[in-house]
C-alpha cells in the first residue's frame, strides 16, 4: 500500500508539474510577450514567498535586468503578471487607459473580513462610490483642522526622546516613531487615546505590530491571489483584530453621537458620511451639488463600511509614515551638511511664525524636498499593483492584455533608475529642485500612485512625517550610532519598504 501511495503521488506531482510548465506557465511565450522564466509553483515570486527577498527588492531586480523591454512577462503562482517598466507605458496604465485598470485586484470580501471592504481594496462602482464620499475629508482646510491632534503628539516624541536621551547612549528610532504613528493614526481614525508615547507596550501598539505581522506566503495571496482566499472563504484580517477595531470605533461613535460631541479629526468626517451621506463642506455657505442635493437613504454608509475606511486609514498611516521618518532621519545622520541646511530653515521659518503651526510647516521648501527624496530612495510602497478590467491592446506596443491579467509596477525600480536619477544611491534633496523636476519625465516619481486612485491621503502623510521631523529636529542633532548597519538590510515580509531590525542614533542637544 505504501509503495502504491507514493507511485500514486509521484504520478499526481509529475502531472502538476507538467501541467504547470508546458500549459500555465505557456500563456506569455504563445503571446509572443517576453518574459521571466518562472518557477512551480509560485512562478517569479519564489524568493519573495520563501522570504529570501522583500516584494519591492524582487521587483527591483527584474526591473534591472529587462527594463529595456519596456513591457515584459511575469508569473505570480500560475496567473501570468505583466510589468510595465516604460515611464509612458506607465502613464497609460494609471491615466490615460484607466478604464481598462481601474481595480488593484487585491483580497476584498466584506461577507467574510468586513475590514477589507476599505477604498484600497474596493474596486469598480463601489470603489468610484467611497472615493467621491471620501475626498471631501481631505480638503486643506479638513488636514489644518487635524494638525493641533498630529502637533501634540510631535511634542511628546520630542520629550520621549529627551527622556531616553538622558537614560542610555543610543536611542532606537523606528519603535519610536512607530508609537507615534500609533497614537497620531488611533487619535484621528478612532478618536482613541493610544498614549504609545507613554507605554511602550499599550494594547494599542501591541494590536499594531501583530497587523503587520504577516507572512510572506499570505501576503502573496492577498495581493496576486485573492480568488483563492475568496474561494476557501480565508479572511486577510485576523478575526481577533476585525473584532477589536470594530469595537472600539463603534464605542467611540455611540459616545460622541450620544454625548453630542464634536472633534476636528477622520472619525468626525465618518460620523458624517453615516449620518447624512456627505462631509460637510469647509465653508458652511457653500452649497454645492456635492452636498446639499444628495439622498440619505443611497449615499449613508454603514457602521462597517465607515469601520473599514477608518483601518485602512490606519494601515496607510502608520508604517508608511514612521518608516519615512526613520530613513529620513537615518540619510541626515549620514549628511550633516544637509541636517544643518534643514534645521536653519526650521528655526528661521519657526521664529518667523512664534510656534509650530500647519502654515509654518508649508514654508519648510527645503523640509519638503528632504521627504520628497527619502521617498524616492525609500518608497513605501515599492509596487504598484492594477487588474486588467477590458481588454486592450496597449498603445505603442504589440501586447494584448486580457480581461484579469495582473499588472505591476515597479516603482522603486524606477526610483532608482541611474538613467532618470544620476546616483540614485546617494542622497540629494536638490533632485526635488523646480528645474529638475520640470525635466524629468512627469511619471518618474511614484509614491503615492497617480491618476484617479493615487493616494487619497498623501498629504496627512506629509504632514504626519514633517511634524515628528520639525519637533526632533529643532532640538536635537542626530548622529548614526555604530549598532546601525550602513547600508541598511530590508525586511522581507511586509508589504511596506521596512528597515529590517533597529535604526540607533546619537542624540546631541541643539
Amino acid at each position: 500500500m505504501f509503495i502504491e501511495l507514493l507511485e500514486f503521488l509521484v504520478i499526481v506531482i509529475s502531472a502538476v508539474y507538467i501541467y504547470y510548465k508546458y500549459v500555465l506557465f505557456n500563456y506569455w511565450r504563445k503571446k509572443g510577450v517576453f518574459y521571466v522564466e518562472p518557477v512551480v509553483p509560485a512562478g517569479n515570486l519564489t524568493a519573495f514567498v520563501t522570504g529570501k527577498k522583500s516584494l519591492g527588492e524582487l521587483y527591483l531586480d527584474v526591473y534591472v535586468r529587462y527594463k529595456d523591454h519596456r513591457a515584459f512577462g511575469m508569473y505570480s503562482f500560475f496567473k501570468p503578471n505583466l510589468v510595465i517598466a516604460d515611464l509612458d507605458l506607465i502613464r497609460t496604465v494609471l491615466i490615460r487607459e484607466f478604464e481598462s485598470f481601474h481595480d488593484r485586484g487585491t483580497f476584498c470580501n466584506e461577507k467574510y473580513d468586513p475590514l477589507s471592504g476599505n477604498l484600497f481594496n474596493l474596486s469598480g462602482k463601489k470603489w468610484k462610490n467611497m472615493r467621491s464620499k471620501l475626498i471631501p475629508a481631505f480638503t486643506s482646510a479638513k488636514i489644518k483642522q487635524m494638525f493641533m491632534i498630529m502637533e501634540k503628539y510631535g511634542e511628546q516624541v520630542t520629550q520621549s526622546v529627551e527622556n531616553q536621551g538622558q537614560a542610555t547612549d543610543c536611542i532606537e528610532m523606528k519603535e519610536i516613531f512607530a508609537r507615534y504613528s500609533t497614537d497620531v493614526i488611533m487619535s484621528t481614525a478612532f478618536g482613541i487615546e493610544a498614549n504609545c508615547m507613554k507605554d511602550p507596550n499599550s494594547e494599542f501598539r501591541r494590536r499594531g505590530k501583530k497587523v503587520f505581522e504577516e507572512n510572506s506566503f499570505w501576503l502573496a495571496l492577498f495581493l496576486f491571489l485573492p480568488q483563492f482566499m475568496n474561494f476557501l472563504s480565508i479572511p486577510t484580517t485576523d478575526k481577533k483584530i476585525t473584532q477589536f477595531f470594530t469595537k472600539i470605533f463603534r464605542e467611540n461613535v455611540n459616545y460622541r453621537q450620544t454625548s453630542n460631541v464634536v472633534r476636528h479629526d477622520f472619525m468626525n468626517l465618518l460620523i458624517q458620511l453615516i449620518e447624512k451621506g456627505y462631509v460637510e463642506p469647509d465653508d458652511e455657505k457653500d452649497t454645492s451639488k456635492n452636498t446639499v442635493n444628495v439622498s440619505p437613504a443611497t449615499n449613508r454608509i454603514t457602521m462597517m463600511e465607515a469601520t473599514a475606511q477608518s483601518y485602512v486609514f490606519y494601515l496607510a498611516g502608520f508604517e508608511t509614515s514612521s518608516t519615512t521618518a526613520t530613513y529620513s532621519l537615518y540619510e541626515l545622520a549620514q549628511q550633516q551638511h544637509i541636517q544643518d541646511k534643514v534645521y536653519n530653515e526650521i528655526d528661521k521659518v519657526l521664529k518667523k511664525h512664534g510656534e509650530l503651526t500647519y502654515d509654518a510647516v508649508n514654508e519648510m521648501t527645503y523640509l519638503h524636498k528632504v521627504v520628497n527624496e527619502t521617498l524616492r530612495k525609500y518608497p513605501t510602497v515599492p509596487v504598484l499593483n492594477r487588474v486588467c478590467t477590458k481588454d486592450i491592446n496597449i498603445p505603442t506596443t504589440n501586447i494584448h492584455v486580457s480581461k484579469g491579467t495582473l499588472i505591476s509596477i515597479p516603482v522603486l525600480g524606477v526610483h532608482r533608475d541611474p538613467l532618470i536619477y544620476p546616483d540614485p544611491d546617494k542622497f540629494d534633496p536638490e533632485r526635488f529642485n523646480a528645474d529638475e523636476i520640470a525635466a524629468r519625465h512627469p511619471y518618474a516619481y511614484l509614491p503615492f500612485g497617480e491618476g484617479p486612485r493615487n493616494c487619497i491621503g498623501a498629504r496627512v502623510g506629509y504632514l504626519q512625517v514633517k511634524i515628528a521631523l520639525v519637533s526632533l529636529l529643532s532640538k536635537f542633532k542626530f548622529k548614526l550610532h555604530p549598532r546601525t548597519p550602513v547600508p541598511l538590510s530590508f525586511d522581507e515580509r511586509p508589504l511596506a519598504f521596512v528597515p529590517k531590525g533597529g535604526v540607533y542614533f546619537i542624540i546631541e542637544q541643539r
